[in-house]
């Protein structure tokens, strides 16, 4: 895998897998995002040089908010984190695992069992895993950090 977080690029390539290509297109780069920006418009992602789509959730107060989701040749994937650390992987609604990555480009994942995971899955996970982080705080957390802001 290749993530040039300046650029706004991460490439996963490898044998047997697909080559997915997920790129920042344009505009200023955000501090918060490992690919620079969760402005859908703002992104392109490819798999095998085909594009496909992203649709990614604002990034607010709730786990769910930091959402990503892409359709790849009809097949439908989401990441979601689910932890402090971890975002699960779906693919049609069907849990594959959990991926690990705090922002550097190493992804980490745990694959579950029973799950059937093919190519496809481990590119597109490791790519949007890289470029969007996994992990989040649970919501409780984050609104007790807003209280407290507004206390000081």
């Amino acid at each position: 895998m290749e993530f040039d977080p300046v650029a706004g690029a991460v490439t996963v390539s490898g044998d047997g897998l697909p080559r997915v290509e997920l790129r920042r297109t344009g505009g200023e780069a955000d501090a918060h995002t490992p690919v620079g920006t969760r402005a859908a418009d703002r992104l392109a992602l490819t798999v095998d040089g085909e594009p496909a789509a992203l649709a990614l959730a604002k990034g607010r107060i709730t786990r769910r908010s930091y959402r990503v989701d892409a359709v790849c040749g009809g097949v439908r994937y989401r990441l979601v984190p689910d932890s402090f650390a971890g975002s699960r992987l779906l693919r049609d609604g069907r849990r594959l695992g959990t991926l690990m990555c705090d922002g550097d480009g190493r992804v980490d994942a745990s694959w579950r069992e029973n799950a059937k995971v093919l190519a496809q899955d481990v590119s597109v996970g490791y790519a949007l895993a890289a470029a969007f982080g996994t992990g989040a705080q649970p919501m409780w957390m984050t609104a007790t950090e807003i209280v407290a802001d507004l206390l000081n």
